[in-house]
C-alpha cells in the first residue's frame, strides 16, 4: 500500500467528516508456509497468503469498520465514504476531527531476523522436517506414529492513523512441532507433543532447536508409559520453568485483560490491592528480545513495552488497547492486537511471565516431603470471572523426601487463580518459556509464556482411574 501521505490523510478526513474522534488505516501483507509429515511420508505443503486493509472509525463507545482485499486508492476512498454515510447515521457528535499532517514513527527492532523465508527454498524446509523425524525414529522402539510440522510466516502491517502517525512493522513467526504416539505392552497409546518458536527468520531452524523439541517429546511419553496412575488430593506442587507460563497465561493473564476486567473479571477494581504473595511480580513485556509474542508496534500503532501487571504481590495494572485505556482513563500498553486486517483489534497478551525470584530451584524440591513435580503442563479450563481453572499434566513426577521420584500419568490441577498467586511460599531464580497460539474472540494470536520454578504449598491434584488410557 504505498500511498503518498496526502491520499492518506484525504482518506482519513474523509472517514471522520461525520463525526468520530479517532480513525485508522490498517494494512496487512502476509505469507506463509506449512509443511507436516504424518503417516510416514511428507503428508502436505501448504503455501498461503492474504493482504488487504481496513479502516475503523471510533466515536466513544462506538466502533464502525470495512475492510477491502484490493486496497488501492480509489478502493479506500470508497470505504471512508461507506463509515462516513454510517457515522452520519449512528454518531451523536458533529464534531469534526481533521488530520493535518502525518510523521513515520521511529524504527524499533525488538525481532530482528537474518534470513527472511521467502529466500528459503522449500526442499531446505522439507529438511528440517526429515531432521527431526529421523531423529524420532532412532529414539525409542516404542513409538508407533510420528508426526512432525514446521511452519513459517511473514507478516507486514502499516498503521496510518489521525493521531499523524504512519507506523510500519514485520513480524516472523517460525514455528516447529513434534507430536509422537507410543505404545507400551498392553498397547495402550500415550501421546507426546513439543514446540518451540519465535519472532525471527529462517535462522530459527538449527539443529539444536530441533533436538531439543524432539528430545522434550520422547521424554515426555517414556514418563506416561513408565509412570504410575497419578495420586489424587490435595498436595505441594512444584511447577518446574520448563512448564511455560500456561498457569500465568489461562489462569491470570487473560483476567487482566482490560476488556475482560469490563466484563467482570476476578481481578475488576483490585488495581492497587495485595492480590499474590510478595515474593511475585507479574509482567507482560512486549520487547522481550525475538520471542514469539514481540512486537514493534501493536496493531493500533502504539510502542510496545513491558507492562507491569503485579509488582511484590501488588496489581498494578491491567493491558490495554487504545479504547480501554480511554475507558480506564489510563495510557494504552500496546496489547491492541489483530489476527487480520479483517476484524478490529482486541486486547491480548504478548510475551506474559512471572519474574525469577531468588530460590535455588534445587532448594525447592528439595523443600518437598511429598509432592508433585510438573515438568510440563498440558491444557485445560479456565473461568475468567471466577479464575477457577483446571489443567491437564502432560509430564509430572512424585516427589519424596526432596527428591524427584516415579513419573506419574493422567494428572490434573485444580485451583482458583488467585488463590494460587496468594499461596507461592518460594519462587526460582531460573526463567523457562513456553510459546503458543493463544484464542480469543475467534482471533488467533502469537504468544509466549514465561515462569520460573515455583511452589505452591496446597493445590488439588487430580488423579485418573486405573487402567485408563491417556
Amino acid at each position: 500500500m504505498n500511498l503518498s501521505n496526502a491520499q492518506y490523510l484525504e482518506i482519513l478526513n474523509h472517514s471522520l467528516s461525520s463525526g468520530g474522534e479517532y480513525s485508522e488505516i490498517f494494512y496487512e501483507d502476509f505469507y506463509g508456509t506449512s509443511i507436516v509429515y504424518d503417516n510416514g511420508k511428507i503428508e502436505k505443503i501448504n503455501f498461503s497468503s492474504r493482504k488487504g486493509a481496513s479502516i475503523r472509525v471510533v466515536s466513544a463507545e462506538e466502533t464502525i469498520f470495512a475492510h477491502t482485499n484490493d486496497p488501492t486508492y480509489e478502493n479506500l476512498m470508497s470505504l471512508a465514504e461507506t463509515l462516513r454515510k454510517n457515522a452520519s447515521e449512528r454518531f451523536s457528535s458533529n464534531d469534526i476531527v481533521r488530520v493535518e499532517e502525518l510523521k513515520e514513527a521511529e524504527k524499533r527492532d525488538f525481532a530482528p531476523f537474518e534470513i527472511p523465508f521467502d529466500n528459503v527454498e522449500v526442499e531446505q524446509k522439507v529438511e528440517k522436517v526429515i531432521k527431526g523425524v529421523e531423529l524420532l525414529k532412532n529414539a525409542d522402539k516404542r513409538i508407533k506414529q510420528i508426526t512432525v510440522s514446521y511452519a513459517d510466516s511473514s507478516r507486514k502491517v502499516k498503521i496510518v492513523n489521525s493521531e499523524g502517525k504512519i507506523v510500519e512493522d514485520i513480524r516472523n513467526y517460525p514455528r516447529y512441532a513434534a507430536i509422537i504416539f507410543a505404545q507400551d505392552e498392553e498397547r495402550n497409546l500415550f501421546r507426546g507433543y513439543s514446540s518451540d518458536g519465535a519472532n525471527m527468520g529462517f535462522e530459527f531452524f538449527t539443529d539444536e532447536m530441533i533436538e531439543k523439541v524432539t528430545k522434550d517429546a520422547v521424554r515426555q511419553v517414556v514418563s506416561q508409559i513408565e509412570g504410575v496412575d497419578a495420586p489424587a488430593g490435595e498436595f505441594t506442587v512444584v511447577l518446574s520453568s520448563e512448564a511455560g507460563g500456561t498457569m500465568i497465561h489461562e489462569a491470570c493473564g487473560h483476567g487482566m485483560e482490560a476488556d475482560l476486567v469490563l466484563s467482570g473479571s476476578v481481578y475488576r477494581e483490585k488495581v492497587g490491592k495485595k492480590i499474590a504473595s510478595q515474593k511475585i511480580t507479574v509482567v507482560d513485556d512486549g520487547t522481550d528480545k525475538n520471542k514469539r509474542g514481540t512486537l514493534n508496534y501493536d496493531d493500533e500503532g502504539t510502542p510496545t513495552q513491558r507492562t507491569i501487571l503485579i509488582e511484590n504481590g501488588v496489581l498494578k495494572g491491567y493491558m490495554h488497547s487504545k479504547i480501554t485505556a480511554k475507558k480506564f482513563g489510563v495510557e494504552p500498553t500496546g496489547n491492541g492486537r489483530r489476527e487480520s486486517y479483517m476484524v478490529l483489534p482486541i486486547v491480548r497478551m504478548r510475551n506474559t511471565m512471572i519474574l525469577p525470584g531468588e530460590d535455588n530451584p534445587e532448594d525447592i524440591i528439595k523443600s518437598v516431603k511429598y509432592g508433585i513435580f510438573v515438568r510440563k503442563m498440558g491444557g485445560g479450563q479456565v473461568d475468567v470471572i471466577s479464575g477457577d481453572f483446571q489443567f491437564g499434566v502432560d509430564e509430572g513426577y512424585i516427589i519424596e523426601n526432596g527428591e524427584i521420584k516415579q513419573s506419574v500419568r493422567g494428572a490434573s490441577l485444580v485451583g482458583n487463580g488467585l488463590k494460587v498467586l496468594e499461596s507461592i511460599d518460594m519462587v526460582g531464580n531460573d526463567l523457562g518459556y513456553g510459546v503458543g497460539t493463544c484464542g480469543k474472540d475467534g482471533q488467533g494470536a502469537p504468544v509466549s509464556d514465561a515462569q520460573p520454578t515455583i511452589r505452591i504449598p496446597k493445590l488439588i491434584v487430580g488423579g485418573i482411574v486405573k487402567g485408563g488410557n491417556n
